[in-house]
C-alpha cells in the first residue's frame, strides 16, 4: 500500500515538474530572480534560508497590459503602404507661358494647358491634352496654338480649345522647345534634332537630325531671321530658308545652353547651368559673361519693354542692366526659387512659371504673389 501512494506521489510530482517545464519553454513562466532564489543543500546549516517552493500560480499565466495605450505606429501596414506608394504627387511645376494677340496667356503647368485674363487671373478655357508634361508653347501667324509634350506636337484651336493637329513623327517625341520664323514657319527642338513645320498641315518640311549638340534645348531669331539653337554643346545658327548649318560655337565654358534671348540691340544672351553669356553674333565671340550669375543655373531670360533683362535661375529671380550687368531687383515672394518660365509685359504683370507654381509680378511692387489656382495650396 505505502509503495502504491509513494509511486502515485512520485507521478504527480514528476507531472508538476513537466508542466513547469513546458511553460519555461514555452516563455510563458517568468523565472524567480537568481539573487532572491537559494537552492536547498542539505549539508549546510540551520540558517540557511528555507528555499522556495516552485509553485504555478495561474494568475501569472494571464498576461497583463499597461494602463497607458500602446505607442503609435511609425509605418504604415502592408495594404496601407501599397495604398500610399500608388498615389502620385501632384506636379505644379509651370514649365512655359506664351501671350497671344489676345491679350490673354496661355500657361502651360504639367496639370493641363490653361488660358487666362492677365488682368484679372480669371481662368478663360481649359484645354484637354493627352500628355500634360508641357515643356514648350508657340502661337504661329494665324492665332493657332502650338504646344510641345513629351509624347510629340499639338496644334491647339484658340476658338474651340481642342486639338486640330498633331505631329508623332519628328526626331524624338520629346519636344524640348518652339518658335515662329519670321516667314511664319515652325521650328521644333526636341532631344534629337530639329525640324521645321508647315503650321497649316503640321507636317515635316525638312528636318536636321545630325545637329551639332545633339537636344535643341532653347531657340531664338537674330536681327536677320536666322535661327540660334542652344545644345548641349554650345549655339548653333541654322539658315531658315534651307536649314543649313551657317556657324557653330562650340567653345562657350559651361558647354549647355539651355536658354536664348536675343536683346534689342542684336546680342545673343545664352543661359548655362553655371553662366549667363552675351554673344556677338556675327563674329561669334563672346562678350561678357554676366558676373553675378557665375555659378548660377540660369533657366530663362526674358527682355522686357524698358529694356532690362529678366533672368530666371535655378535659386531666384533677377531684372540686369543690359548694358552693364548690374542687378537692378531681385525678386522674393516666389512659389519656388526654381524659376522656368517668365513672360513680362502681360497684363501690365510679369508673369513667372516654377517649379511649384505661377506668380505675377507688377511695377513698383517688392514681392511677388502667387496665382492660387496655379500654386500648391498653402497648409
Amino acid at each position: 500500500m505505502k509503495e502504491t501512494v509513494s509511486k502515485t506521489n512520485a507521478i504527480a510530482v514528476c507531472k508538476r515538474s513537466g508542466i513547469a517545464i513546458s511553460y519555461i519553454l514555452l516563455g510563458l513562466l517568468a523565472l524567480p530572480s537568481l539573487d532572491t532564489v537559494v537552492l536547498a543543500n542539505p549539508t549546510e546549516n540551520n540558517h540557511t534560508p528555507t528555499p522556495k517552493i516552485l509553485n504555478v500560480d495561474p494568475s501569472e499565466l494571464t498576461p497583463s497590459y499597461p494602463a497607458s495605450a500602446p505607442p503609435g505606429r511609425v509605418d504604415p501596414l502592408p495594404d496601407d503602404r501599397n495604398l500610399i506608394e500608388n498615389v502620385q504627387e501632384t506636379d505644379y511645376r509651370v514649365s512655359a507661358l506664351q501671350a497671344d494677340y489676345t491679350g490673354n496667356l496661355w500657361v502651360a503647368s504639367w496639370r493641363g494647358l490653361s488660358r487666362i485674363d492677365p488682368n484679372t487671373g480669371k481662368i478663360l478655357a481649359r484645354v484637354s491634352l493627352p500628355n500634360i508634361a508641357i515643356a514648350a508653347l508657340a502661337q504661329d501667324k494665324v492665332g493657332r496654338l502650338w504646344v510641345g509634350t513629351y509624347e510629340g506636337l499639338k496644334r491647339v484651336d484658340p476658338h474651340s480649345n481642342e486639338i486640330t493637329a498633331q505631329n508623332l513623327f519628328l526626331p524624338s517625341k520629346r519636344v524640348l522647345s518652339l518658335l515662329v520664323d519670321k516667314r511664319g514657319y515652325l521650328w521644333v527642338g526636341t532631344d534629337n534634332g530639329l525640324s521645321l513645320i508647315s503650321p497649316d498641315q503640321g507636317l515635316i518640311m525638312t528636318t536636321l537630325k545630325n545637329l551639332p549638340g545633339v537636344s535643341a534645348n532653347a531657340l531664338t531669331l537674330d536681327v536677320e531671321g536666322q535661327l540660334w539653337v542652344g545644345t548641349l554643346d554650345g549655339v548653333v545658327r541654322v539658315n531658315t530658308a534651307n536649314a543649313f548649318i551657317m556657324k557653330r560655337i562650340d567653345n562657350l565654358p559651361g558647354t549647355t545652353v539651355q536658354a536664348l534671348a536675343t536683346s534689342p540691340d542684336g546680342l545673343i544672351w545664352a543661359g548655362m547651368p553655371n553662366n549667363l553669356l552675351v554673344i556677338n553674333p556675327k563674329t561669334g565671340a563672346i562678350l561678357r559673361s554676366v558676373t553675378r550669375l557665375r555659378g548660377r543655373d540660369v533657366k530663362s531670360i526674358r527682355f522686357a519693354k524698358d529694356g532690362s533683362v529678366w533672368v530666371g535661375t535655378n535659386n531666384g529671380l533677377l531684372r540686369l542692366n543690359p548694358n552693364t550687368g548690374a542687378v537692378l531687383d531681385e525678386v522674393p515672394g516666389l512659389p519656388s526659387s526654381r524659376v522656368l518660365a517668365l513672360a513680362p509685359d502681360v497684363g501690365n504683370k510679369l508673369w513667372i512659371g516654377t517649379t511649384e507654381g505661377l506668380a505675377w509680378l507688377m511695377p513698383k511692387m517688392t514681392t511677388a504673389k502667387p496665382h492660387l489656382a496655379f500654386t500648391r495650396a498653402v497648409k
